[in-house]
Order: structure tokens, then C-alpha cells, then sequence
């Protein structure tokens, strides 16, 4: 392995045993190179800090102008308005955002991330769940690492194992309140459609429902649970197995709005009116909620202000320690939830 202080594409190329113009091609993501080998490239180049040096040679004499914001999925309206308070303050500071979709893949995640650090980005912010499996993000926690060392700024929104400043909304806190919404309700059969538990975000919501279920002598381990993509189509596949394999659920609870959205046009399709046939709640209160029918009952995080204060936190002078903001929820109690009905269980589906 080369070993400098000062590594150039010509190194990454010799230790690749392929030509710069190759090596170049993979670094910046261009056709005529196999995916294969640009992952090899781009795992080289981290191992030799090619891409970090490079970004301080690009810090010379002033910031860079850009910011880049590394989501989890561009078309996830949570998303959608983190960014929309991360382009306020980068707009008010004439500086323009480059937004990269990971769709929770980590190796994704890192390509994104070592793209942005190509092109010289003056600050990163990756918004979205971290793993629960540090591991999982150890090429990500290296690369940033490295960035920051050579005078990047980054800031995270979530809990993530890495060391940077960050944002944190409230999941556990948020689990538990909309837990005890519909305990309150009285509510003692409920489900749950989840996102992949390997998140942090899942694993702590659910941390919160569970200490909720356990002050009303319930249980998570008993919850009935489906496990589906953390997305509107998730949401539907989930419901739809949750139906199947507990018809007697009086409220479920989705992971977040889109798997809610999803998991209420299913329950439309198949006639089961909510919320006088079963509740649904969700979580983030994403801006068409309250223009569902029924309007969504679900946990407020103020997500643009997330995105806000992230870039405030990437742009300020670097500190000691690690700064942290966090962002409170609230109840939002809309028309998709309502005390269960006298009676008995949910029609079997359709």
C-alpha cells in the first residue's frame, strides 16, 4: 500500500493497477467503468486519504461554496423538507446544495459521500437513520473523518456512530407518546408495520413503544410486528401481512407517514374503515397529513428546523466537543384514530 502524506491520483491508479484516466473515471462515477471496479477504486482511495487531500487542496485561499446533503430517499416527503430548511440557510448564505440519495445502503451511502468530497463540497450533512451495526457505517464514519481533518465541516440529522455535530429528533420519546395516545384510547390490541430494525430510528421508536406497552402491562414482544421496506410501498406490504396474521388488531401503528399513507390506502381498497374499524397513527407529520382522509393522527418532528440547524451547526467554527440540538416532538391527534369500537375483531381481509 503507498504510503504519503500528500497521495495523488496517480497513486490511487498504481495501487489499483489501472491507468489514471481509469482511476479517474471511477472516482467521478463516469460510464466505461465496471461497478465493481469503482467500488475497489473508491475503497483505495479512502484507505489512502486521496480524496480528503484533495478536498484540502481545494480549501486553499477560501471555503468552498457548496454543501452537500446525503438523504436516505429523495422522494420521502421527511426528507423533502429537511432539505427545504437546509436550502433556506444555504440560500440566505448564497451557497448552493448538492443532494445525494443513499437509499439506505451504506455502500451507497459512502460512494455518495466520496463523490461529494471529489467535487470539493465545503460541508456534508447526512440526514436520516443511522445502523444500529456500527460496522455498518465504518467506511462513512472513516471517510468523514478524514474530511473533517482536512478542514470539512459536517453535520448529521439522527442518531449515527460518527463523530460530528448533530441534530437528534425525539424517536424514543416520540414512540412512547403515540403508544400512550392509543393506550389512552383504550386501545390494547395494536400493531406495528416497521421499517428495517437494523436503523436507529426504527430501533429507537420502537424502544419507545415498548416502554409505553409496558407501564399498560403489555408487551413489544407480543406485538404483533411486520418488518417491510421504511417506504409508502413498504407500508402496504406491511399491512397487508399484518391483516392476515392478527385480524384482530383495533390500531396499528406505522413507523413513519409513508408507511401510515401506504398502509391507510390499503385498509380503503379493502372497505375497513378507519378509524372506526381500526386506528392508524404515524410519525414525522409530513405536510400531507392533515390533507389525508382521514387526516393522520401522528408524532410532529419539525423537520425543516432540523434541516436549518443542521447547516448552522456545519458552518460554525469548529468546536471541542461534538454539539448537539435536539428536536422535540409533539402529538398531532387528527381524525385516523378514535377509541376502539364495542364489538369485537376487524373483519377478516379480503
Amino acid at each position: 500500500m503507498v504510503s504519503t502524506r500528500s497521495p495523488r491520483l496517480k497513486d490511487v491508479a498504481q495501487e489499483a493497477g489501472i491507468s489514471i484516466a481509469t482511476a479517474s473515471r471511477a472516482m467521478s462515477g463516469s460510464p466505461g467503468v465496471s461497478a465493481q471496479l469503482a467500488k475497489r477504486v473508491r475503497q483505495i482511495a479512502t484507505d489512502l486519504g486521496y480524496v480528503a487531500n484533495v478536498h484540502a487542496r481545494s480549501l486553499a485561499g477560501s471555503p468552498s461554496s457548496v454543501v452537500g446533503l446525503v438523504v436516505h430517499e429523495i422522494g420521502d416527503p421527511y426528507f423533502s423538507e429537511i432539505a427545504s430548511g437546509v436550502l433556506s440557510v444555504a440560500g440566505a448564505r448564497g451557497l448552493t446544495v448538492q443532494i445525494c440519495h443513499s437509499g439506505r445502503d451504506p455502500e451507497a451511502e459512502l460512494a455518495q459521500i466520496q463523490m461529494l468530497m471529489a467535487n470539493r463540497v465545503g460541508a456534508i450533512i447526512v440526514a436520516g437513520s443511522g445502523f444500529v451495526d456500527p460496522s455498518q457505517e465504518s467506511g462513512v464514519a472513516l471517510a468523514l473523518q478524514r474530511f473533517q481533518e482536512n478542514g470539512g465541516r459536517v453535520a448529521v440529522i439522527g442518531r449515527h456512530p460518527l463523530r460530528a455535530d448533530t441534530v437528534q429528533p425525539d424517536n424514543i420519546e416520540g414512540g412512547e407518546t403515540i403508544t400512550a395516545h392509543l393506550l389512552g384510547l383504550g386501545h390494547r390490541r395494536i400493531g406495528v408495520v416497521t421499517g428495517s430494525r437494523e436503523l436507529t430510528t426504527v430501533a429507537d421508536r420502537l424502544v419507545g413503544i415498548g416502554r409505553a406497552l409496558q407501564r399498560a402491562g403489555l408487551s413489544l414482544e407480543t406485538t404483533p410486528l411486520v418488518e417491510a421496506p421504511f417506504t409508502r410501498e413498504g407500508g402496504k406490504e406491511a399491512i397487508a401481512r399484518l391483516l392476515e396474521e392478527a385480524p384482530d388488531l383495533s390500531a396499528v401503528i406505522a413507523m413513519n407517514d409513508d408507511m401510515a399513507i401506504g398502509a391507510l390506502s390499503v385498509l380503503r381498497a379493502r372497505g375497513v374503515v378507519v378509524p372506526d374499524e381500526i386506528s392508524v397513527t404515524g410519525f414525522d407529520d409530513v405536510a400531507v397529513a392533515g390533507d389525508l382522509a382521514p387526516s393522520l393522527t401522528t408524532i410532529r418532528l419539525p423537520m425543516a428546523e432540523m434541516g436549518r440547524q443542521a447547516l448552522q451547526l456545519a458552518l460554525a467554527p469548529p468546536a471541542t466537543r461534538r454539539r448537539r440540538r435536539r428536536a422535540a416532538h409533539e402529538l398531532v391527534v387528527r381524525d385516523s384514530t378514535a377509541p376502539p369500537r364495542a364489538g369485537g375483531a376487524l373483519r377478516s381481509p379480503a
